[in-house]
Formats: C-alpha cells, sequence, structure tokens
C-alpha cells in the first residue's frame, strides 16, 4: 500500500491568451515534469508540449530496464542518467525544430523534473522554473534558477525583494532547444515521509512570496487537489500576469517505484 499522491494543475492566469507552460504526471512511475515555453506565435506552448512528452516518454519507458545494482559512472545513480539524457533528447528535438521550421525560430523552454524512487528524489532542471520542499513546516527551494537576476543576486547586487520585482526577472540564461547541447542541474535528495514537493512555473514565484505558499500548504497542504486550485486561485487573485502551473507531491513511508532487484520496500 502506498501513500505516495500527486496532483497538478496549469491555468493560463488572467493576462495571457493562451498558455504555454505543460505539465506530464505520472504517480506510477513516481514522476512529474513541468515546463515553460518561450517564443513566437505557438512556438512556446510547442516547445513546452515537446519538451514534457518527450521527457516522460523517455524516462518512463527508461525505468524498467534500470539494472538492480550498479550505476553508468562512480558518482552517478541510473536515475541520473535517464532523467539528463531524456532532457538532452528534448532539447535536441526542440532545437531541430526551430531550425527547420521558420515559425518556430527562437523558441524554447524551462523544465525542471523530479523522479521519485527508493526514498529519494531525483531534481533536474533548465531554466527558472522551480522546485520546493515543504518540511517540518518550512518551505525551501532546491533548484537556483538559470536567469540574469539570479546571478545579479548570487553577487549580492540585487537584494531578494529587488529581484523578485526586478523588470529583468524573466529573462533566462538556460533554456532547451536554445543550443545543441544544454547543461542541466541535478540533484539527489533524500525524502522523508510526508514532504510536500512543489513544482512551478515563474508564473507562481514571480506573483506569490515564498512564505504567501508556505501558509497555503500549512492550511491546505492534507489535500493537495484543493492546495493547487486555491494556489492558482490566489495568483489570478492578484492579476494573473502570466501562465501558472503547479504541481504537489506528497511522500508516504512506502512512496513509489523500487528499483528491480533492490529487494522488499524498508518501512
Amino acid at each position: 500500500m502506498t501513500t505516495f499522491a500527486m496532483a497538478g494543475i496549469s491555468d493560463p492566469g488572467m493576462v495571457r491568451e493562451r498558455n504555454e507552460d505543460a505539465l506530464f504526471l505520472k504517480p506510477e512511475s513516481g514522476l512529474a515534469v513541468l515546463a515553460d515555453g518561450m517564443g513566437g506565435h505557438l512556438a512556446g506552448e510547442v516547445a513546452s508540449a515537446m519538451a514534457v512528452d518527450i521527457i516522460g516518454r523517455s524516462i518512463v519507458e527508461a525505468l524498467d530496464a534500470i539494472p538492480g545494482t550498479g550505476a553508468t559512472a562512480p558518482d552517478r545513480r541510473p536515475e541520473d542518467a535517464i532523467v539528463a539524457d531524456a532532457i538532452q533528447q528534448a532539447n535536441a528535438a526542440i532545437y531541430e525544430s526551430a531550425r527547420s521550421r521558420a515559425e518556430y525560430s527562437g523558441m524554447g523552454t524551462t523544465v525542471v523534473v523530479a523522479l521519485f524512487y527508493d526514498n529519494k528524489v531525483c531534481v533536474a532542471h533548465v531554466g527558472d522554473s522551480r522546485l520546493y520542499r515543504y518540511r517540518a513546516q518550512q518551505l525551501e527551494q532546491l533548484t537556483e534558477d538559470h536567469s540574469m537576476v539570479q546571478e545579479l543576486l548570487r553577487r549580492g547586487l540585487l537584494s531578494p525583494e529587488e529581484a523578485r520585482t526586478s523588470v529583468n526577472k524573466n529573462l533566462v540564461t538556460r533554456a532547451l532547444g536554445v543550443e545543441p547541447l544544454v547543461q542541466v542541474d541535478i540533484v539527489q535528495q533524500v525524502v522523508n515521509k510526508d514532504d510536500l514537493y512543489l513544482l512551478c512555473s515563474d508564473g507562481l514565484s514571480d506573483v506569490l512570496p515564498d512564505s504567501d505558499v508556505e501558509l497555503l500548504l500549512q492550511t491546505l497542504g492534507g489535500n493537495l487537489d484543493d492546495a493547487v486550485r486555491q494556489i492558482v486561485t490566489e495568483v489570478n487573485s492578484k492579476g494573473g500576469p502570466d501562465n501558472v502551473s503547479v504541481v504537489l507531491v506528497r511522500t508516504g513511508k512506502r512512496f513509489t517505484r523500487r528499483r528491480p532487484g533492490s529487494g522488499p520496500d524498508r518501512g
């Protein structure tokens, strides 16, 4: 019996005519993918849709082929390699589409991926879509934006509040589809019972401060469907200036797929 649970919602917001965000959720595989597209007419939504479709399908197809032991490199687990390869496949496909079709020229997308397995989570991201962990009543950002504003923040040239309101906050320094290869940040985290993980596009993080999101999770975290809907409602009540996508994942004592050959679940 598993207590792993997942809920997600993607909304165009109150200003944009189209939704250029996209989601791929597969709870039985412990997988969530969120992308936020950019580009000209229709190109952003094409890029994000391609990203979640290719990454999601590639990871799901590869999961059952993972050996029970071993790794592809001394410091890398097979799940890391699967996620990294899937993101590179999506990057190459988006890049080729942007080069081969004039209407897709310049398109790209951010992406954040969470793959849960064996009481761990593999987190990968490119761009400024984020992953947070809510644990012991505290919200913590586990990804670091690939953006101009984050670089200025790191150098101490902007305060956190200035960064949140900067006119340049949407200028990313990495995205899928811009170059033939993309640098992907990948980390593994140990997962505790009853953690909540939040994936989101910048349509959330640019509008609601982390403290507001933390309060919403404290209040509504017991029901993931209610929580994602209320988070989007709060964003839209403040003007909803961008598409907003939110995914929540709750981990339990025995929460997801075991590796083949890894032995019985531990609880």
